[in-house]
């Protein structure tokens, strides 16, 4: 198949890409920038028109979206790169003849107020009114904490599993989560490629069992050889204005955002996700082998 995979050089979308090659698919990699060979130019901040989209689906069979940022800013801003920008390009492929469109968005956004979850939210239910008219079939996925090398939030958990002690924001600390490997979304993503159903569906890509916050940041200092650290409570006005200091410093994965996603529980029941794999995920105790520490 021919596969644009929009995001293809980001956290997920390179390991997708590595996943739907491996299929034997031809990958077709949208990527922000100067595009390099078997590249596409794409900027979501400002391809919100469906014909912005058209020539791009000459020849594609299938669209994987995986582009996300956590944070607004000028050049990146939320509402066109996670509802407008997927908007047109879903719109696109249902007026190109694409069938298969696999969106990646986030656990827990149903119910989130942040603007990241709002964004998402607004992409997930543009796409599923497409399906439910029959325009196209669509995937939804929705990934708890995704874990692997390279990741904004792998490099945040990593640098807190170094510490000898810590504070964490009570609701933080207690938040249960269900990490699962980047590698495994991927797989996942290209077997939604590949063994398409018709209409719509939400899968929640999880890990086989929940963790606390505080738990999983343990695991990986044992993983990782070290002894265990202490952790103390955070009181939330210090764990606030923390975050609104991570909000101005662009480059930082700590911000209000990341504090309000953290302190949500984002657990499912695993079964569907690993029916899609063919296996069980790998638990949340063993995602540090190969993993820069």
């Amino acid at each position: 198949m021919n596969v644009l995979l929009c995001g293809a050089r980001g956290f997920v979308g390179r390991a997708a890409r590595a996943a739907l090659e491996r299929g034997g698919h031809r990958v077709i990699a949208g990527v922000h920038g100067a595009p390099g060979p078997g590249e596409q130019a794409h900027d979501f901040a400002r391809d919100i028109d469906p014909a912005a989209w058209l020539p791009r689906l000459r020849e594609i069979d299938a669209v994987v979206n995986t582009v996300g940022v956590l944070r607004d800013a000028p050049d990146r801003p939320l509402a066109a790169i996670h509802a407008q920008a997927p908007a047109a390009l879903f719109e696109a492929c249902a007026r190109a003849g694409v069938r298969r469109v696999v969106q990646v968005s986030a656990l827990g956004v149903a119910d989130s107020p942040t603007d990241y979850a709002r964004t998402k939210r607004a992409a997930d239910e543009t796409l599923e009114a497409l399906a439910i008219a029959g325009r196209v079939d669509a995937a939804i996925v929705r990934p708890s904490l995704v874990f692997g090398r390279g990741g904004a939030s792998s490099r945040l958990f990593l640098a807190l599993a170094r510490l000898p002690a810590l504070l964490l924001p009570a609701a933080v600390r207690r938040a249960r989560v269900q990490p699962l490997a980047v590698g495994e979304l991927a797989e996942a993503l290209a077997a939604l490629v590949e063994r398409p159903a018709p209409g719509s569906a939400t899968l929640a890509a999880v890990g086989p069992e929940p963790v606390g916050l505080g738990d999983f940041i343990a695991s990986l200092r044992a993983q990782g050889g070290r002894v265990r650290a202490c952790v103390g409570t955070l009181p939330d006005a210090l764990a606030r204005t923390g975050a609104r200091l991570g909000d101005r410093v662009p480059a930082s994965p700590w911000c209000s955002e990341t504090l309000a996603l953290l302190a949500t529980d984002n657990v499912a029941e695993p079964g569907p996700f690993a029916r899609v794999l063919g296996r069980t995920p790998a638990r949340y105790d063993r995602l540090l082998a190969g993993v820069a520490p």
